[in-house]
């Protein structure tokens, strides 16, 4: 009983610091070896939102990235100037601006997914069996966990 409420305090936190440190390892080992210049964190959380959602305008990707208007607004316009995104007028109202991936922002995070996935690929496969498979059991839950987390910021 004690082993048990032990945990329940200290696995929040644990948990957290575990998906953090990954996180940071991944950026940091994912950004050797670049031959371009680095993007900012949230550049690339822009670019794959536009990824999946193609066309988005910059005040709803604001509020998908739980960003200032203005914060958003600067992420295109340096994207713009850098080639990875394009701005096109919306036809039904001229006031607002679509963006859309060019071809060098698809190849550049088509190369970052394929040079991540070989990363964790090849540290996964390092683990013994038993491990490798509580990662894979554990995917729905972190899932469950990133979507509780999302709707918790949507109704704040």
């Amino acid at each position: 009983m004690e082993q048990e409420r032990w945990d329940q305090e200290t696995f929040p936190e644990e948990l957290a610091d575990a998906l953090v440190g990954v996180q940071r390892l991944l950026r940091r080992r994912l950004r050797a070896g670049l031959t371009v210049p680095r993007l900012r964190g949230a550049e690339v959380e822009l670019l794959r939102l536009v990824e999946t959602r193609p066309g988005i305008g910059v005040s709803d990707a604001a509020r998908e990235l739980y960003l200032a208007g203005n914060s958003v607004s600067t992420l295109v316009n340096q994207l713009v100037k850098d080639g990875y995104l394009v701005r096109e007028t919306d036809p039904a109202d001229r006031r607002v601006a679509r963006l859309l991936l060019t071809e060098a922002a698809e190849a550049r995070l088509r190369a970052w997914r394929e040079r991540r996935a070989a990363l964790v690929g090849r540290h996964v496969a390092r683990l013994d069996p038993a491990d490798r498979e509580a990662l894979r059991a554990a995917l729905p839950a972190l899932r469950a966990l990133a979507v509780n987390l999302h709707e918790e910021a949507e109704e704040s």
